[in-house]
């Protein structure tokens, strides 16, 4: 049986997305779901993906810092306008709602904590880049072999349809996904390298997971 070349970019990203909707109807709470999901999607990705996966950035430093520039502009809105995100543009029907705060046991409970830290800062980076940025990007230019596409390429068409969709994947916090989506759609234009991104992606989902932890800022997890 001949593997579809688009299996490896999308497997993973669609387990993740299929299980997260599966969790509503399951008869056990987060503190089980999202490591099982953990579980899960890490073998997909480890089955499918693994050769696409690589932390070995050409550019390190400027990762780091595009990826801290993010988690800035994620969490600006919040603090310079504390209701901002109230606002029904941003809470409705179509972006869903944000839970004000978890559950106390939820914060105690550290297997859950491990397995949602890891896959915030660990897992996510490297299932979203890759469906993102190392099969959507180029599908979009070249849907007949999105293969003979280089990383990095780019159209208009390509470059803000990509961004909006990933956009629309953040719910209520579309706004800062967006601007996050035209950032790291830049530095893959620039950098033409997955790992790139990767890394950026990771330093500010990793930020993030400090603010919830740190700073019991759990909206950015919910």
């Amino acid at each position: 049986m001949v593997k579809h070349p688009a299996v490896p970019y999308v497997a993973p990203f669609a387990a993740f997305l299929l299980l997260l909707a599966a969790e509503k109807y399951l008869p056990f709470g987060p503190e089980i779901a999202y490591p099982a999901r953990f579980v899960v999607v890490a073998a997909i990705l480890g089955w499918f993906s693994r050769e696409l996966v690589s932390w070995r950035a050409s550019r390190p430093l400027a990762s780091i810092f595009i990826g801290a520039a993010v988690f800035v502009v994620w969490i600006g809105p919040d603090l310079l306008w504390p209701h901002y995100r109230e606002h029904w543009i941003f809470q409705n029907v179509v972006t869903g709602r944000i839970p004000t705060d978890a559950p106390a046991e939820l914060k105690k409970n550290l297997v859950f904590l491990i397995f949602r830290s890891l896959g915030c800062f660990a897992l996510v980076p490297m299932v979203e880049e890759i469906f993102w940025r190392g099969w959507l990007a180029r599908w979009l230019i070249g849907p007949d072999d999105f293969r003979r596409i280089r990383l990095g390429a780019c159209t208009a068409s390509s470059f803000w349809i990509g961004s909006m969709l990933f956009a629309s994947e953040h719910g209520p916090f579309w706004d800062v996904g967006l601007a996050a989506g035209l950032i790291y759609n830049g530095w893959m234009i620039r950098t033409k390298n997955l790992a790139d991104c990767i890394v950026a992606h990771a330093v500010t989902n990793a930020l993030l997971t400090a603010c919830v932890l740190g700073a019991d800022r759990w909206r950015y997890w919910l």
